[in-house]
Parts: C-alpha cells; structure tokens; sequence
C-alpha cells in the first residue's frame, strides 16, 4: 500500500488526497493520477483522512463512500463543517450507480462522483477540471482580498486631514503633529524620496551674483 506524503512547504503542484480502505485501489487511482501534474497522498480511512488535514492541505480529495472506520458522508460533512476545510472540493468514489447514493453525496457537499471500477480518461478529466476551478477559486479570494487591504488604506486617508497652515503638519487621530512623510508613511506603503523643487531651489540656495 502507498505510504502517506506530507506536503512540501514551498511545493507549487496541487495536492490530491485519496482516501479509500482497499489499497489495492489506492494503488489504482495513484497509478491514474501519476499522468496529472499533481502530488498525492493517501489515507485508508477517514478518522485517518481528517487526522492529516492538521499537517497539509489538499486542493482536491478523493473519498471512497463506504468505509469500516467512518463512512465518506460522514467524512464530509464534517469537512463542510470546519472553517479551514470546507473550501477543499470532494469528489465521491462509489461502487454503486444508485441515484441516492449520490444525492446524498452531493448533499453532504461532494462536488462530483465516480463509479468504480473507474474510466481512466474519466477520472483523470475530472480531477483535472476540478483541479483547475480549485486553483482559480483560490487565485480569485487572493485578488479579493488585495483589493479589500487596498480599500482599507484608501479609507485611512479619506476624510479631513487637520493639517498646520504654516509648517504643513498634520495631526493624527491620537492629536499629535507629524510631518506629512511620517503621516502618509504609517497609513499607507507610499516611499518617499526627498528632493528640492525649483522655487525651493531658488528660495533657499539663489546664484551667486557675479561681481
């Protein structure tokens, strides 16, 4: 039977999660799957399955329904239930093409099935497609949450600013006078490099006159 994989911290492939209590069906699927530019982990059950989600992350599992330990339902469920995996798409593995079986897979927050014995081409595309959507779900809440972190510093600096008509300070929220460097550089990622305008150039350092 294949031994389980933790993940790599800095790994960049997709992580698939199969979880089945027949190893020679582990070593079926892994076969399948070794095509697919992804890794793979294994569990021979579910109390086994959830037991790993502590030390890694997968971005698709494969969940055989019946099983001794914990059935596949059940598995589920509790995945939907929990913050950190409830984003983690479940595909179904199932001996049975009865139409309750997988309703309530689907129910339970499956987001596809698989009847065995399994269609090579068949699985592969479905993990593939899924794969993919997974990828793109994350790319897109990453880009969300960007642009709700660029929102945040847009409204720091919205507003009135108390600021000196004389040295151009401006007073923070705590009443406290800054330059408008200091001010900006605390509310925002703006850098600044410091050089001279030429009416200051003029002002503060004239030509010489020549005699």
């Amino acid at each position: 039977m294949p031994e389980s994989q933790s993940v790599e911290p800095l790994a960049v492939k997709p992580l698939v999660l199969i979880v089945d209590d027949i190893s020679e069906n582990l070593q079926v699927l892994g076969n399948l799957l070794r095509d697919l530019d992804c890794r793979i982990a294994f569990a021979t059950g579910g109390k086994q399955a959830l037991g790993m989600l502590d030390e890694l992350t997968p971005d698709l599992i494969l969940l055989d329904i019946l099983m001794p330990d914990m059935n596949g339902l059940d598995v589920c469920k509790q995945l939907k239930a929990s913050e950190s995996t409830k984003s983690i798409p479940v595909i179904f593995l199932t001996a049975k093409d009865d139409q309750q079986d997988v309703v309530q897979g689907l129910t339970a927050g499956a987001v596809d099935y698989v009847t065995k014995p399994f269609n090579a081409d068949e699985l592969r595309a479905r993990v593939s497609t899924h794969l993919e959507l997974k990828l793109f779900r994350d790319k897109q809440a990453r880009l969300i949450e960007e642009l709700r972190q660029a929102l945040d510093e847009v409204k720091n600096l919205s507003g009135l600013l108390p600021i000196c008509s004389y040295c151009k300070k401006i007073r923070d929220d705590d009443g406290y006078w800054q330059k408008v460097e200091q001010y900006l550089s605390a509310h925002s990622k703006a850098q600044f490099s410091h050089s001279i305008c030429p009416e200051c150039l003029e002002k503060h350092f004239p030509p010489e006159e020549e005699d």
